[in-house]
């Protein structure tokens, strides 16, 4: 049988058939959820009064916090990251900067900064990646609380007014805040400025409804020290530590939470080939995560991460079914034969997914305008969300994904530092 043959005899089976209705009904069926879940999570926990939010804010005890800050040839932004930390209102914090053997002018841009009494150095003597390099840092510190970020992002002046009052409840041992992009110069930028607030915010409004997220992000998280220590600190090994370290935490029963009120702003790749490198890794972290913990999750006393792993491997699952239908209709048009359920012509079925799709967009748009009030502005461009993420992620994500099978290739690893104050 020819290749003629049998793209006309798979087109007539069942498979084939199923192949398009998870196709075409998976993202409109998870936008919808999505939407519904976040608008949920705003009406419950942010569309509140102003009076009732500062009492609910309100400590009459503070924990003290640690900011630890990886730093690796950060010399463009380092000074303006320790500018920005130290204008947080809060009365007791420490910042701890982590350099990881930077080869520029990274420690001459961190020096001036180290006469504040509240700034702390700690110097890697071997480079061993931001895992590591947290790691390290972290028994030196001496907050009760532990505020992770990028050398690369600022905090808002009221960050902590906003995300330590989480921790009044025992079990709560992380809560992550709410990632801005503040480089807006070219398209990509933009795109990633709407991806933030439409894809990523979004789920985690959605994802807290469920009782579990995805993952605490890696530029604004702060953590119960006790918690980290409980679960063994970052693990090395994995492409995206602030993924597994999220589903180790909640594996161990501890609460892990979202807080849209804490405002971070980060710098975000505006070339195309720092995205590629950027959700590459992404991609591999998830699959890493999904391949060591996914007997364990699927043990039933850990039931209440289901949702969280389901949507991960549907997610997954439809990357490789769009890649799968590209190719048969590239092929099939080829070859002179109009492949069943595509048209080159936008139908009925497309322009109700894109629909479903902007509508998508524009929720996280209101919902996070009162956060970025110059975001609507940037919405026009969502039309190209479809078209650029969707195709880019999904050829990652079949690329990458079968690489996070081998995950244990290293365990452990030994390091060295020293703690400078100058």
């Amino acid at each position: 049988m020819d290749l003629y043959s049998l793209l006309v005899a798979f087109q007539a089976t069942g498979w084939y058939r199923a192949l398009l209705i998870y196709f075409a009904w998976y993202p409109m069926v998870t936008s919808v959820m999505w939407i519904y879940t976040a608008i949920l999570f705003f009406r419950r926990r942010e569309d509140i009064e102003q009076d009732k939010l500062d009492e609910f804010y309100h400590l009459e005890e503070k924990p003290s916090v640690s900011f630890v800050i990886p730093a690796f040839n950060e010399q463009d932004t380092i000074a303006q990251t320790l500018s920005g930390v130290l204008q947080v209102k809060y009365p007791d914090f420490e910042v701890v900067v982590v350099d990881d053997c930077s080869t520029d002018q990274t420690l001459e841009r961190i020096h001036p900064y180290l006469d504040d009494p509240r700034v702390r150095l700690v110097r890697k003597l071997v480079n061993e990646g931001k895992a590591m390099a947290l790691n390290d840092a972290i028994p030196a510190t001496r907050g009760e609380l532990i505020f992770i970020m990028d050398a690369d992002a600022v905090p808002a002046p009221d960050i902590l007014d906003r995300l330590v009052p989480h921790f009044r409840w025992p079990r709560c041992a992380a809560v992550t805040g709410n990632p801005r992009v503040v480089n807006r110069d070219s398209f990509l930028a933009k795109l990633q400025a709407i991806e933030f607030a439409s894809i990523i915010s979004l789920m985690r409004r959605a994802q807290r409804i469920w009782g579990r997220i995805m993952t605490m992000s890696g530029v604004v998280g702060i953590f119960r020290r006790s918690a980290l220590f409980d679960v063994g600190l970052y693990s090395p090994e994995m492409a995206t530590e602030d993924i597994d370290l999220t589903w180790r935490l909640q594996l161990r029963h501890w609460d892990v939470r979202y807080e849209s009120r804490a405002v971070m702003w980060m710098r975000v790749p505006q070339s195309l080939r720092g995205l590629w490198v950027q959700r590459r890794r992404w991609a591999l972290g998830l699959s890493q995560v999904l391949w060591r913990h996914g007997r364990e999750v699927l043990q039933w006393k850990n039931r209440r991460i289901w949702p969280v792993m389901c949507e991960a491997g549907l997610s997954v699952g439809w990357a490789y079914t769009y890649i799968l239908l590209t190719v048969i209709w590239f092929l099939s048009f080829a070859m002179g034969y109009p492949p069943v359920g595509a048209s080159p012509i936008p139908n009925f079925w497309g322009m109700l997914i894109a629909t479903v799709c902007l509508a998508q967009l524009y929720t996280g748009v209101v919902l996070d305008r009162g956060y970025d009030p110059a975001l609507p502005r940037y919405y026009i461009i969502a039309i190209f969300y479809p078209l650029v993420y969707w195709i880019l992620m999904a050829v990652i994500t079949v690329v990458t994904a079968p690489r996070g099978m081998w995950v244990n290739r290293q365990r452990n690893k030994i390091t060295q530092w020293k703690t400078v104050r100058e």
